[in-house]
């Protein structure tokens, strides 16, 4: 009865949510499903978007959006492999430094024809200091010259050359074998310089201007983005006309929105999906996906001093039950993580040389760190994002365990995801709760983009000169077979010093409405709607 009282609560809210939408927008969400025709696709943002500029963007909610717009050179395929999206083709140099692209006949929304110039340009902006990209030195700093563009020292980037109208090469540093993966993020989507600017972020509908398979016809910050069909679009056709994508911040509204016909796809809690599967009328509409991301409990060296002696990090690694959090807590959706490279990755190992669950030997470490019973040790507050209860309910359960097992006073709370995540680029987070979701397909993408001293994402202050240089040895071999074995050591030595603690690796429960067809399934996420149907 308890659970029935919630959803009702909930779909009151929800169907005010929606009529607050309605309202607000002078393109409007369809309120119900009778209303929406049978080429539009609704499915709500759980967290309203941090950008609408690709040379900005760096959370997946937003990313989502984003992809329907935008396109670089080239992308991810149904397959987990890199295609080509504008490069028709492309080859690379004996020496594997240079990339050498061939552009195919594509147009923007405006549209203008794409040439290689745009290439050049749009990396380069993205590359402009007054742009203050969070993440074009994570992706791209392998170009040759793009660095010193983003510290200020060059006012182009030596690397990109533009061969003819339909030609741009890329050369690099050094040897990157993974680097089509890297050019595969936003930061290298085309952009066209009559509508943005170096230094000026892209901030509403008008200007975003992409290639992708959708425009942004509507954008209402916090409440709606609507998105149309791009019929001048070089790919195949697109069966959608329109995809809405109302704001709910809420986890409960958004299932209530399904359950009441008003969307089509939402992502669903992991303690929903009991309700739901003793549903027989929305049993069958459940969708497990497997996807290349871990989510992980963070411990900040540079915020909190105790973090820098490894025993207290290994004794907070030891103090938590993983199988029963995952298996018990969460409905036994995902897999328990004991090791850093999620399943999808290659070199993912199910066991490492990292601590586990022991409650008598984490209560020795702490007491030889001096800190016996959790004394001495400062209050601790983890942080997590807000809105999702799943996030919400593994934090609660670390935090508890952590002051059950060793005395340490540790607070729980929600951020709002702007928040969260400017506190994180700016390492202020302290022990925290979070996920990293693969770029591409390859270990250094978790390891040395993670975790190295200099590595973009080593926001808590970790160094260690082994790990770092197995990485550096690792990231330039070509073969694969050679690099994984390097790879492998270093994952050893950051696991056992519990550098952060594994919790599960992530599988998305979504629920899809009879009549939707075509969602291409990726270990990414959703990719573009190219091929996505509505019939109602």
């Amino acid at each position: 009865m308890k659970r029935s009282r919630l959803l009702l609560g909930g779909l009151a809210l929800g169907l005010l949510s929606v009529a607050f939408l309605a309202g607000c927008s002078s393109g409007g969400f369809s309120e119900k499903s009778g209303k929406a025709a049978a080429n539009v696709l609704r499915y709500p943002i759980p967290n309203n978007p941090t950008s609408l500029d690709p040379a900005t963007v760096q959370d997946g909610d937003t990313l989502d959006l984003l992809i329907q717009v935008y396109e670089g050179l080239v992308g991810w395929g149904s397959n987990n492999e890199v295609v080509g999206l504008l490069a028709e083709s492309w080859e690379v140099s004996p020496d594997g430094l240079t990339y050498t692209f061939k552009l195919r006949d594509a147009k923007f929304h405006n549209g203008r024809t794409v040439t290689a110039e745009d290439i050049k340009w749009s990396i380069e902006r993205a590359a402009d200091p007054k742009m203050a990209s969070p993440t074009i030195e994570a992706y791209l700093s392998d170009i040759k010259g793009l660095s010193d563009m983003v510290q200020g020292r060059a006012t182009s980037i030596e690397g990109i050359k533009v061969i003819d109208e339909k030609t741009v090469s890329i050369t690099l540093n050094d040897i990157r074998p993974y680097f089509l993966g890297k050019l595969t993020y936003l930061v290298a989507a085309a952009v066209p310089k009559e509508i943005a600017p170096m230094g000026k972020q892209i901030s509403s509908a008008a200007e975003m201007v992409g290639t992708g398979p959708f425009k942004m016809k509507e954008w209402q910050d916090k409440q709606l983005a609507v998105l149309s069909r791009n019929d001048v679009y070089w790919g195949w056709y697109q069966k959608l006309e329109t995809i809405e994508r109302p704001v709910v911040l809420d986890a409960n509204t958004r299932l209530n929105l399904y359950l009441s016909g008003e969307v089509d796809m939402i992502q669903l809690q992991r303690q929903d999906l009991k309700g739901v599967l003793d549903n027989p009328e929305i049993k069958d509409h459940v969708v497990k996906l497997d996807r290349a991301a871990i989510w992980y409990v963070g411990m900040s060296q540079l915020e909190y001093a105790p973090f820098k002696d490894k025993r207290v990090r290994q004794a907070f690694a030891m103090a938590i039950d993983r199988d029963n959090i995952v298996n018990v807590l969460m409905g036994g959706v995902n897999t328990p993580a004991y090791t850093i490279l999620p399943p999808a990755i290659p070199g993912h190992r199910e066991k490492g040389k990292g601590p586990e669950y022991n409650v008598e030997k984490a209560k020795a470490l702490l007491a030889v760190a001096g800190y016996p019973g959790g004394k001495g040790l400062p209050p601790l507050n983890m942080t997590h994002r807000e809105g999702y209860p799943d996030i919400k309910l593994v934090a609660e359960a670390v935090a508890g365990q952590i002051k059950s097992n060793l005395g340490v006073d540790v607070r729980v709370s929600p951020q709002e995801w702007g928040k969260y995540l400017e506190d994180y680029n700016n390492k202020k987070q302290v022990f925290y709760h979070m996920r990293w979701s693969a770029d591409f397909l390859d270990p250094q993408n978790f390891l040395s983009h993670m975790l190295t001293t200099t590595g973009p994402e080593n926001k808590f202050g970790w160094s260690n000169p082994e790990f770092d240089a197995l990485c550096a040895k690792a990231d330039r071999i070509l073969n694969m077979e050679e690099r994984l074995p390097l790879y492998a050591q270093a994952e050893d030595i950051a696991l056992e010093e519990a550098v952060w603690i594994p919790i599960f690796y992530q599988r998305d429960i979504e629920l899809h409405r009879p009549g939707l067809t075509g969602i291409r399934k990726s270990v990414f996420g959703h990719l573009p709607h190219t091929t996505t149907e509505v019939k109602r």
